[in-house]
């Protein structure tokens, strides 16, 4: 029996061209009045992370 992949987490990944994870930095949807305009768009850009073998399988599809 194989285990179901997790929904929620696979729709904040985006996987790039050469099969690298993008994910969102968590903490950047409010409060972000007091940050300089440079910190803003910093956030913006995702951060890539790593996945061991047995997680991407629970994670992402087909993989």
């Amino acid at each position: 029996m194989s285990m179901k992949t997790n929904k929620s987490f696979t729709k904040r990944l985006r996987v790039t061209p050469k099969g690298k994870l993008i994910s969102r930095k968590p903490g950047q949807d409010h409060f972000n009045a007091k940050e300089s305009r440079a910190s803003q768009l910093s956030q913006k850009r995702g951060q890539q992370i790593k996945l061991t073998n047995k997680a991407r399988r629970r994670f992402l599809p087909n993989s």
